[in-house]
Formats: C-alpha cells, sequence, structure tokens
C-alpha cells in the first residue's frame, strides 16, 4: 500500500480522516473459468495494539451495527465498470471506544486455490472525498489469499489516522478475521 504523503496519513494535521472511502477492483475470470469472488472485510478493536478479537466485523454486504462502516457494493465476479466493492467508513461517527479499524480483502475459495497472483488486475484505493490517500497493486502479496490492505488508528486527540500497510496472509475468509487484527 502506497500512503499519499507518508506515513501516518491524515486529511487535515487537526481532524485526521473523518470519512474514507475503501474500493477494490479486479478483471473478471477467463471465459470459462470460474469467478473470482473477492471481499473487503473491516474489523473495529476496542485496543490499539496488534491481536484481540474484532468488536465487530462487516463484510459481505453487510454493514457495522451503528451504521458507520459501510459495504455500499459487492461484485462476486469482478464484471462491471468502476470499483467492483466499495466500503464506506464514517470515523467522526464512531464511537469512542473503538481504536482501530483494519481493512482487508479476503478471496473465496469455493473454486480451488486462488491467490492474488492468479487474479488479473487487482487494485484497491482508499479515499478521503477527491483526495487518494493511499493505493496498492498486490504486487507485494502474489502468494496471499487475504491481504490486509490499511488500517486506521484513533490518535490522543481523538482523530483517526491512515497507518500501517499491504500484508499479505493465507487464510479462508473465516480465518482471515482472526488472523487480520495481528
Amino acid at each position: 500500500m502506497q500512503l499519499r504523503g507518508g506515513d501516518p496519513v491524515s486529511s487535515s494535521l487537526s481532524k485526521g480522516v473523518r470519512k474514507a472511502e475503501v474500493s477494490l477492483r479486479w478483471d473478471p475470470s477467463a471465459l470459462g473459468e470460474p469467478a473470482h469472488d473477492l471481499d473487503l472485510v473491516a474489523a473495529t478493536y476496542e485496543e490499539q495494539g496488534p491481536g484481540g478479537s474484532p468488536a465487530y466485523a462487516v463484510h459481505f454486504d453487510s454493514r457495522s451495527p451503528d451504521g458507520t462502516i459501510t459495504l455500499t457494493r459487492d461484485s462476486r465476479t469482478g464484471q462491471g465498470f468502476g470499483a467492483d466493492e466499495v466500503m464506506t467508513l464514517e470515523f467522526e461517527r464512531l464511537a469512542p471506544v473503538y481504536q482501530r479499524v483494519v481493512v482487508g480483502v479476503v478471496i473465496q475459495q469455493q473454486s480451488g486455490r486462488r491467490t492474488f497472483g492468479d487474479i488479473r488486475n487487482v487494485s484497491a484505493r482508499v479515499a478521503e472525498g477527491y483526495t487518494e490517500l493511499a493505493a496498492t497493486d498486490f504486487a507485494a502479496v502474489t502468494g496471499s489469499t487475504a491481504a490486509v490492505v490499511c488500517e486506521f488508528r484513533r490518535d490522543t486527540t481523538g482523530s483517526w489516522q491512515l497507518a500501517g500497510g499491504l500484508r499479505g496472509f493465507d487464510a479462508d475468509p473465516e480465518s482471515f478475521l482472526g488472523v487480520m487484527g495481528g
């Protein structure tokens, strides 16, 4: 994940990231091949440090209990124009108890093991409004079946900052939720 303007990233020094959009795109599989199904996943944590279980996770056409994290577009094939999956994160409305939000991508494995290297033109983008905060093409994790794309952390002033980078995992959708926060 290439962070724009250094690490960590905030849209304003005093305000931090208020509302972000994470978008994911990939090319459909070749004719006659099983469809590639990639999913955006977000997990919220009450602790700053790595590890632990998430308070809740948003994935597969769902939203957070309080409506602050929403998967607004969900593709099972990568077909169509623009982003195939889009997740909106409204940090200014997120309860103070949450200190960290980790966003990842996992490949469904129903048709046999697939890695990011098996899928053409996979890319993710993190933006706040029209400002791109980070982007990746998954080239650094081609042998992985899941990856953390970005992490947002609440700082001591209560502002949210984009930190971290791309980390690959060999995990299925169920086990990814258990390791993505580490």
